[in-house]
């Protein structure tokens, strides 16, 4: 039996209801399929505890926090020493997500640029990459993570990366990551993945986003950790490479962008 490449899924909700009561039974299935360790990703602070306990009881776990855009003007604004304080668990591993959607939630797009400075800076500050959700609102994306790494450089992935050629040309300009999700395997994604055949390949994570965006063969379905692999399959298309040495350079560029990773793991 071939051994599964080792897979890191770069950005899932293991704490959203959808999983509830399954964490044992999607772990032992992300390790079947070479998924060996995966990021969490807290959308909404007040929920930092629990999603934090999850990385506390498992070693394949990590985790970030932020506000969620789209929950920006539902949250109170996360302040600078909330999110510096969070920062010093070994396993809190990166600033957000956070970021614009004017798809859904055009009206609160002032509360969601202020609160997208507020992570910008924690991330400045402590050296953790930024995690940036952006959907319909490209330039000011563009816009704001210029200036702002102007002023002071940081390290970001954009996350689930769906947006147009212009701004992941910024984004890769800037030295930032492009994380490719399920929406990468769909068969109308061909602008999406044109967009990361251009990309160096150096500078790409993969991810599910589950429980969203389950990829072919599993479209339609609650996604996993697991389908991470389904997703860099694809990925290793768009490369033309092999799926082991796809595998491998997306596990050094997540290692490179994700330093408390590296760290844990060489701590461990």
């Amino acid at each position: 039996m071939t051994k599964q490449p080792r897979i890191t899924d770069s950005h899932c909700h293991l704490d959203f209801p959808e999983f509830e009561g399954e964490l044992p039974d999607l772990l032992a299935r992300a390790s079947e399929a070479g998924v060996h360790r995966m990021v969490t990703i807290c959308t909404r602070l007040r929920n930092e505890p629990s999603v934090r306990a999850l990385a506390d009881a498992n070693p394949k776990i990590f985790y970030a926090a932020g506000t969620h855009p789209m929950s920006a003007a539902e949250e109170p604004l996360a302040t600078l020493d909330e999110l510096l304080a969070l920062t010093a668990h070994p396993k809190f591993v990166g600033i957000g997500e956070t970021g614009l959607d004017y798809h859904y939630t055009a009206e609160s797009m002032d509360i969601q640029k202020q609160s997208l400075k507020v992570h910008i800076e924690a991330a400045q500050r402590t050296g953790l990459p930024l995690i940036i959700h952006a959907r319909a609102a490209d330039q000011d994306m563009a816009d704001i993570l210029s200036a702002e790494h102007r002023n002071a450089p940081y390290s970001c992935v954009m996350h689930c990366y769906c947006s147009g050629p212009e701004l992941a040309k910024t984004c890769l300009d800037l030295g930032f990551y492009l994380s490719m999700s399920g929406i990468a395997t769909f068969p109308k994604s061909q602008e999406v993945r044109d967009i990361f055949a251009a990309a160096p390949v150096d500078r790409v994570l993969v991810e599910t986003d589950s429980p969203y965006l389950a990829p072919v063969p599993r479209r339609g379905k609650r996604n996993e950790p697991a389908y991470t692999a389904f997703t860099a399959g694809v990925g290793a298309e768009v490369f033309t490479m092999d799926i082991a040495e796809f595998a491998a350079q997306t596990e050094a560029n997540f290692e490179r962008l994700f330093t408390k990773v590296a760290a844990y793991k060489a701590a461990a």
